[in-house]
């Protein structure tokens, strides 16, 4: 049974079906490695025992009657503490949301259990979803697969360790400037970032509502494909035949190539020579307007969030881990017509960018320029804080900029993950041109 722990949700899913697994067992499984992990508490905020095996029971029992509602009926997963989760704590990471029990399921959550998820618990996360480091000193810090001194990214970053130490089949994320993209990267996991409106935010606790997005963190792309459509109700779209023999692809050089830590640069330059070798033409590109789309970072993102927060925030700050307060409070410094102003250019930018990225199966770039950093340089120095989080979501905040869907996906050097950009509202593609790439990676 301690192997289902390390298999995709997709080939216990199969196990199930094939009579050869049983969800209530499966379930117990991973509720028995979650009690008896000895970092259970810095990944789980809440772990739903009760839940969890009603769901599988209910998952058994349609199994035994060839009922199953979905290949991941009876799998169990975790999803991240912004996702309200009916009868059990939903803080987002932050003691300003200390006892917030919500009184039903956020609606892509509902949208999963009836397609026969099992929910495992709630997993820690960056305060109030704004910081890519995943260090959270007022909650709990989730560990990083490879480096127990290491952050592991953020802000999905228990959804992340749930799934890289064995403790879930997948992590349901968000991603609003990399947050499913760089744990994922930080633990060697496929991260995939949604188009913005893709997914219900129904019962998301939010960050910014323009850039906010939802994602599976998991251990394959097809396993990324299927929860996409569990949240959506449907399948998933199908990945079968998928060759990268003739595929195109952007080597994006603007912005994304910068100061790259040399171990981020190496594994990249091999990534790209594995998928030449294999059959795909790589072509480098430049995006001029990219580097002025990144000026506006500050004002569209920090603006709304402030906007959204700013009251809660300001009622109790001092409740606050003070870099993420000095980042909120940032946004107090932009106005309304800095905001329109900002979102104007981007939109003008955005059409640049489609021009210039529409001949290509997807725009490529390392996930994140570089490693993980040290948590404790990062509590005991601000400057390293600062840099080290605005460096972690650069490349992904590139998606989120242009309106994106985009991936990460392992490139088998420890925290180096490979991102693929795809086109807006274009997830099915980008997954397909995933698949593909995943196996010439392998």
């Amino acid at each position: 049974m301690q192997e289902w722990l390390t298999q995709t949700a997709a080939e216990l899913g199969r196990g199930i079906e094939a009579g050869e697994i049983c969800p209530l067992a499966l379930t117990q499984t991973y509720l028995d490695a979650i009690d008896a992990h000895p970092l259970r508490d810095r990944i789980f905020s809440a772990v739903t025992h009760d839940r969890a095996i009603a769901e599988a029971t209910a998952a058994k029992a349609r199994a035994e009657q060839g009922q199953r509602l979905s290949l991941v009926d009876g799998v169990p997963i975790s999803w991240k503490d912004l996702f309200d989760t009916a009868g059990t704590a939903t803080e987002a990471g932050s003691d300003l949301l200390a006892g917030r029990i919500p009184e039903t399921d956020a609606l892509v959550l509902r949208a999963a259990t009836s397609l026969g998820t099992v929910c495992l618990g709630k997993t820690h996360m960056s305060e109030l979803a704004f910081s890519g480091l995943g260090l959270n000193p007022v909650k709990a810090t989730p560990p990083c697969v490879h480096d127990a001194d290491a952050a592991p990214g953020g802000s999905s970053s228990g959804a992340a360790a749930s799934v890289a130490f064995g403790l879930a089949a997948c992590g349901i994320g968000s991603d609003t400037g990399g947050s499913v993209r760089i744990p994922s990267a930080w633990n060697d996991l496929v991260g995939l970032k949604t188009t913005s409106g893709r997914l219900s935010l129904e019962g998301v606790v939010p960050l910014c509502l323009k850039f906010d997005t939802i994602g599976p963190l998991a251990r394959s792309v097809e396993d990324a494909a299927i929860y996409l459509g569990v949240m959506e109700g449907t399948s998933g779209p199908d990945l079968r035949g998928s060759s990268i023999k003739g595929m195109r692809f952007a080597d994006l050089r603007t912005v994304a190539q910068d100061d790259l830590e040399p171990t981020i640069a190496d594994a990249y330059a091999d990534a790209l020579t594995k998928l030449r070798n294999a059959g795909a033409d790589i072509i480098p590109l430049e995006v001029p307007a990219l580097q002025e789309a990144m000026g506006l970072s500050p004002v569209l993102f920090t603006a709304e969030a402030y906007g959204l927060w700013r009251d809660v925030i300001e009622a109790a700050p001092h409740l606050m881990f003070p870099e993420i307060l000095e980042r909120f409070r940032s946004g107090k410094t932009f106005s309304g017509p800095d905001y329109v102003a900002a979102w104007a250019k981007l939109e003008q930018i955005r059409m640049e960018w489609d021009q210039a990225t529409a001949g290509f199966d997807g725009i490529l770039c390392p996930a994140s320029p570089i490693l993980p950093p040290n948590m404790q340089r990062l509590q005991d120095d601000h400057d390293y804080y600062v840099r080290s989080n605005l460096m972690a979501l650069r490349n992904t905040r590139i998606g989120n900029l242009m309106g994106l869907c985009g991936l990460s996906l392992p490139t088998g050097v420890p925290s180096c993950g490979l991102q693929i950009l795809g086109k807006p509202d274009c997830e099915e593609a980008l997954l397909r041109v995933g698949a593909a790439v995943e196996q010439a990676l392998a």
